[in-house]
């Protein structure tokens, strides 16, 4: 019982500490911040919503199958 606590309060701590992190590597970072090709940045601003846009479609899909099969 005093284990399951101490786990519990562990997972509590671990989540509510804030965690930094940096947004961008080095690299792409560099890059985007010169502003000789604003052409790389973007093709970098659109990467990320292609990566950011994929998700949500597939789980649109899944929602409108499970909705459909409710329904049916």
């Amino acid at each position: 019982m005093i284990m399951k606590k101490k786990y519990i309060i562990r997972i509590l701590v671990f989540l509510l500490l804030p965690v930094t992190t940096q947004a961008q590597c080095a690299m792409c970072r560099a890059v985007l911040e010169s502003e000789e090709n604003t052409a790389i940045a973007e093709g970098v601003n659109n990467g990320i919503v292609y990566l950011m846009a994929i998700p949500y479609i597939l789980v649109a899909v899944l929602f409108y199958f499970v909705y459909k099969k409710m329904n049916s």
